[in-house]
């Protein structure tokens, strides 16, 4: 008698559900809802391999069925990428089925973490009111690229389709969620990273003239300049990152100016080569660049905020408006870790908890609050004053109530909400730049 689909072996990690109440005795490709009633529809790119969805509260789990030794090794790589701190899904655990009509007479199931709020490319390219976001996918992928190849990640299939972007800020941050032919080295060659360029750049092209193929692209997309210009933004970046300058003995304040610079992009430097050239009279200067979570490291540790890169570098300023505000009224300089736990009391907290009674809880508190900051500076632009964090937040909660898709992404020509309050504010110099406004 033949044995029978079932479950063989589960591997798992601590904190999440033991995914036992699930139909293993099907093959992935036949759960519906009359035998899985935890099967859940999300937005989701491409992929060669059966893939489904299912919801345990409010977080959703990806399952992949894949043959043992790739499941395993896909498995392997991304526990890797979250040791180095890399952007790509969570591995959360690796189940082995017995599958009889397979050569192997067994398949593996990669149970991954669903990114929240997370979006794939096509939905990006094809959604009218989303335009704004498809010159920040690019740079997200160039960004995502660099960051991988600098923690000695070799992908071997990066695509529009093995990528996730959420919105961060007013840009996308990129995430891997598929590693099945990548490697992990300490450090790359030139040669790998030219490969996976290579790579990139046929999948690319490759995916969008399959999409052309079914539907018509917006104008402004081009099938085959879309590959070589993701390439561009990455070789710009990985320059700056790697850029060596020569300096004086004199010169130590180019040090500090430098690595700034690359604080200022989200990078962190690790260290810094300072090296003799030429008759002694010059130094070498080249930076150490660790990872582009700067601005994440120094936000956590200032309010155990967890945001995205570019989130906090805008909640840090805002700590920073803070910490200047505090100065002019005790005439003292006040330091940056008392403005960021006033900036929480005061501000992030209140706003979120009104926003979560609202409208119901945030899978990105951090996200959410700086939508608010961005309706806030829409509306003083529009208003030519500042017109207070108060006003912002009635006029948001008013915008996502009529258009709830905002939770996602929301385009910048999306309809503004005039809130009676704004009238009863008294007339404040108009902002001069989009941060004064916040």
């Amino acid at each position: 008698m033949t044995p029978s689909r079932g479950l063989t072996a589960l591997h798992l990690r601590q904190g999440h559900p033991d995914f036992l109440d699930l139909p293993w005795h099907l093959p992935l490709a036949e759960w519906n809802p009359k035998v899985c009633s935890r099967l859940v529809e999300v937005p989701r790119g491409l992929s060669r391999h059966t893939v489904v969805f299912v919801s345990y509260g409010s977080d959703i789990y990806a399952l992949k069925e894949l043959p043992v030794s790739v499941g395993q090794r896909e498995y392997d790589v991304l526990r890797g990428l979250e040791e180095r701190r890399l952007p790509a899904v969570t591995a959360v655990g690796l189940t082995r089925v017995r599958a009889p009509e397979e050569s192997g007479e067994e398949l593996a199931i990669l149970l991954t973490q669903y990114l929240p709020s997370s979006l794939p490319y096509r939905v990006l390219f094809m959604n009218r009111g989303l335009e704004r976001y498809r010159e920040r996918l690019l740079d997200a992928m160039a960004s995502l690229l660099v960051r991988l190849h600098l923690g000695g990640f070799f992908w071997g299939d990066c695509s529009l389709s093995n990528v996730l972007f959420r919105r961060d800020a007013g840009e996308l941050q990129a995430y891997a969620v598929d590693a099945e032919t990548s490697e992990l080295h300490t450090k790359l060659s030139d040669g790998q990273r030219e490969l996976d360029l290579l790579i990139m750049e046929e999948n690319v092209t490759g995916g969008l003239a399959d999409l052309a193929a079914m539907v018509e692209l917006p104008s402004t997309l081009d099938v085959y300049a879309t590959a070589p210009s993701i390439r561009q933004r990455y070789e710009r970046l990985w320059t700056e990152t790697h850029k060596e300058i020569s300096i004086s003995p004199s010169e130590s304040y180019r040090i500090h100016e430098r690595i700034r610079a690359l604080n200022e992009l989200g990078f962190s430097v690790g260290e810094v080569d300072l090296v003799a050239s030429g008759d002694g009279s010059q130094l070498r200067m080249r930076t150490i660049v660790t990872d582009r979570e700067y601005h994440r490291h120094q936000l956590h540790n200032l309010t155990g905020v967890v945001a995205e890169e570019r989130q906090a570098a805008l909640l840090l300023n805002e700590i920073r408006e803070m910490k200047a505000t505090l100065t002019r009224e005790v005439n003292r300089s006040v330091p940056l870790s008392v403005a960021a736990f006033r900036w929480l009391d005061e501000r992030f907290r209140p706003t979120v908890n009104r926003l979560h009674k609202e409208l119901g809880p945030a899978a990105d508190e951090a996200e959410i609050y700086c939508q608010v900051l961005e309706h806030k500076w829409f509306l003083s632009e529009r208003a030519k004053r500042d017109v207070g964090l108060e006003v912002a937040v009635k006029g948001y909660v008013a915008l996502r109530r009529e258009q709830p898709a905002l939770a996602l992404l929301r385009s910048a020509n999306a309809p503004l909400v005039t809130v009676e309050a704004e009238a009863a504010s008294e007339p404040a110099p108009a902002p001069t730049d989009k941060a004064s406004a916040r």
